[in-house]
């Protein structure tokens, strides 16, 4: 069999690939080299250079395994793979501790003025006075996001007998407490933290988690770290509270754009910048190119893959049954994850009529995951999502019913915490995904990109309202459902809209006298 490598990987990486298969390393390919080169491979080794299109996709006709020396996959077209069977891996942990380490050194870097200082001696200057740095012992660490990179970087910031606060929403006061940190949003640890570091995957939920409410919370005496994805920080924010001194610095190791260009505090000298090097370690790339090459050996030669991302593995007789019930339970787990108010505690995932008779253990899966993405992002896989919730202390409950109601199958997902709970239902009517029941209201809604969903009374002059307000917004909408309850009773309303709506639009809506809320929810 052969691989190609198309991307620059660790000679350990390459050498395993080379114990088994036939290798090609070929670098720097354009789209049209790669699709004309690509159907003569069986395993695609990438890392984040090369871009897998869906007209590469189209043109490996041999190909079985994408891997990725890494963690991203932004730049693979995952549903062209997984719709022609191939095989996406990526290597999550590879690079875990260099991240973490990274981060403590831009820390103590910030903390101690070691570039600037650097750079000032270096151009024959000796300026101990300006360079006054500050300790970090008894200081308190703010960390959003306490996944693996997170719990790490607490680890070792305890170790330097710094206190810790931690914001997570899958992460309960039990996994707070074995960490040794103490739970606080987002918005006190601003307040509270002296240094606060983000280690989050960027999402919808995560996007600008922290922006010019939050600097304008924080002490004057507070630094920021970024280590982990650019756009978690709002980067002009950002800019505008270290030139106004309402912070006293940042280190920022990742840009919305890479490499950054008329970004507002790279030039500022209370900012340590990085070219991406978080992961820039001798350790992190050996690692990950041979977690990548033992997870290609392991798939061409007929075993299973431990981190895929997606889920072609299944044998093609069962694939072709389950397949939009596959879509099916991921969009639904996705959709309820957004409609939730907080955090939950127990997922429940019910399968009703043919559907129950089926072997749903992928079907689970797949709903664990839509729910999980929501704020984990693209980390959360097929393989790590059962993990993932088990770390979090999240309660999986399955069961099954062939009893047929309305519709010969239906999937119903339910996340609670205490006495909340959101539901939300759906079937496959001639391999199109229907969402049929929203907290226990019937409703007949085709999932689409954005939807507005939204409790409200049920009396006249509140559906118009909202209609009109997204009119003004020339936002257009493609369908509407509304649950049917007595007059004044509480009620679902369910829009399928052309473009995403801001949170100012949103807003708007929820001030419509008689709207309870809405959210909008992005698929």
């Amino acid at each position: 069999m052969k691989v190609l490598v198309s991307d620059s990987l660790s000679e350990e990486g390459v050498a395993k690939l080379e114990e088994h298969f036939d290798v090609e390393v070929s670098t720097g390919l354009s789209e049209d080299e790669l699709v004309e080169k690509i159907g003569d491979f069986d395993a695609l080794v990438i890392r984040s250079g090369t871009q897998v299109t869906a007209r590469v996709i189209e043109a490996a006709d041999k190909l079985k395994i994408v891997g990725r020396a890494g963690v991203g996959v932004d730049n693979i077209d995952i549903p062209a793979a997984t719709e022609k069977g191939i095989i996406v891996v990526n290597a999550p942990e590879g690079n875990m501790l260099s991240a973490a380490e990274h981060t403590i050194a831009m820390m103590l870097s910030m903390a101690r003025n070691i570039p600037q200082a650097t750079a000032s001696l270096k151009a024959g200057k000796w300026e101990r006075k300006k360079f006054l740095g500050v300790e970090v012992n008894g200081k308190t660490l703010g960390v959003i996001g306490l996944g693996r990179i997170g719990a790490e970087v607490a680890k070792r910031a305890q170790g330097l007998e710094m206190n810790i606060l931690a914001y997570d929403p899958f992460v309960n006061e039990d996994r707070a407490k074995e960490l040794g940190v103490e739970l606080a949003s987002v918005k006190d640890i601003a307040k509270r933290a002296d240094f606060i570091t983000v280690h989050t995957p960027l999402t919808k939920e995560t996007r600008n988690i922290l922006d010019t409410e939050e600097f304008d919370l924080m002490k004057p005496t507070a630094r920021v770290i970024n280590c982990a994805r650019g756009g978690i920080i709002n980067e002009d924010a950002l800019g505008k509270a270290l030139k106004d001194n309402k912070i006293a610095g940042a280190a920022i190791d990742v840009f919305t754009n890479e490499p950054p260009v008329n970004c507002s505090f790279v030039g500022l000298e209370n900012a340590v910048v990085t070219p991406h090097l978080g992961a820039s370690t001798e350790e992190a790339q050996v690692n990950v190119a041979v977690s990548v090459a033992e997870e290609v050996i392991s798939v061409l030669n007929g075993g299973p893959a431990r981190s895929t991302i997606n889920i072609p593995s299944i044998k093609p007789e069962i694939m072709s049954t389950i397949r939009p019930y596959l879509e099916l339970a991921e969009t639904l787990g996705s959709a309820v994850s957004q409609l939730m108010d907080g955090n939950y505690e127990k997922v429940e995932i019910a399968y009703k009529g043919d559907v129950a008779g089926k072997d749903t253990r992928h079907l689970t899966l797949a709903a664990l995951k839509g729910v999980l993405k929501t704020i984990m992002g693209a980390s959360v896989n097929y393989v790590n999502a059962p993990s993932i919730a088990k770390s979090r202390d999240i309660e999986v409950v399955e069961s099954k019913s062939e009893r047929v109601e309305e519709y010969t199958s239906s999937v119903t997902i339910k996340l609670s915490k205490d006495s909340i709970s959101k539901s939300i239902t759906g079937t496959v009517v001639e391999d199109d995904l229907r969402i049929i029941m929203i907290d226990g209201q019937r409703v007949d809604l085709a999932p689409s990109g954005y939807m507005i969903v939204s409790n409200h009374i049920n009396r006249p002059n509140v559906i118009g309202p909202c209609c009109m307000i997204l009119g003004d917004h020339e936002i257009n909408i493609s369908g509407m459902q509304v649950g049917r309850v007595q007059i004044c009773g509480k009620t679902i309303m369910a829009l399928n809209v052309d473009s995403e709506v801001s949170e100012d639009i949103l807003e708007q809506i929820r001030h419509v006298d008689g709207i309870i809320d809405a959210k909008l929810v992005s698929l």
